[in-house]
């Protein structure tokens, strides 16, 4: 897999069941970051991507181009191979919780399908109550589904992914210019000593 610039956040897509990896991709587009759409083998993920979607770092347009991960099949493979490749300040879209947890675990940021922002002050208290619903279901009981997909879940992760990708581009900006020295003010690099 090749990288990009080692402070330029990538946009990592958990391909199995989602519902927006086209409206990911496109947010991608806009921002030009680089994009890993991951999932396991069986699926055809190639067909998520455009004919003319730059493939390398040395193709990139505006820093976007994409790439797929394939992994073996089972239970968590994709999730573990997004998390071996995250870095701090990256971004990942996934509706799985437990891989939301990792990722803000590894300095990450975490979306879901629905425009749900993962935060390290909740995520425990969500691992709790899905472990919770699991066991009620394991005994026979029913929970709560999740409604259906709609056009305002897509709309609301439009808007939040764009945001998030943004605060990711900003953080990575910042840090640039904390190891040169410098300070963004009104759009100059001033040195600081």
């Amino acid at each position: 897999m090749q990288t990009a610039s080692p402070l330029a956040p990538t946009l990592f897509i958990d391909a199995d069941a989602c519902p927006v990896t086209r409206e990911a991709l496109d947010a991608a587009r806009r921002h030009g970051i680089h994009t890993v759409v991951a999932g396991n083998s069986t699926q055809n993920l190639q067909r998520r991507i455009r004919r003319d979607d730059p493939r390398d770092a040395l193709s990139a347009r505006r820093g976007f181009w994409v790439e797929t991960l394939d992994v073996s099949v089972g239970a968590d493979a994709a999730d573990f191979a997004i998390v071996e490749r995250l870095q701090p300040g990256d971004v990942v879209v996934t509706q799985d919780i437990g891989l939301a947890s990792m990722v803000l675990g590894r300095g990450a940021f975490a979306i879901g399908v629905r425009g749900h922002l993962y935060r390290k002050e909740t995520i425990d208290m969500q691992l709790f109550i899905r472990h919770e619903e699991k066991k009620v279901r394991r005994a026979g009981g029913k929970t709560g589904g999740f409604s259906a997909f709609d056009d305002d879940d897509r709309e609301r992760f439009v808007r939040n992914l764009s945001s998030l990708i943004h605060d990711a581009l900003r953080n990575a900006a910042q840090t640039i210019n904390s190891e040169n020295n410098t300070v963004d003010v009104d759009g100059n690099d001033v040195t600081v000593d």
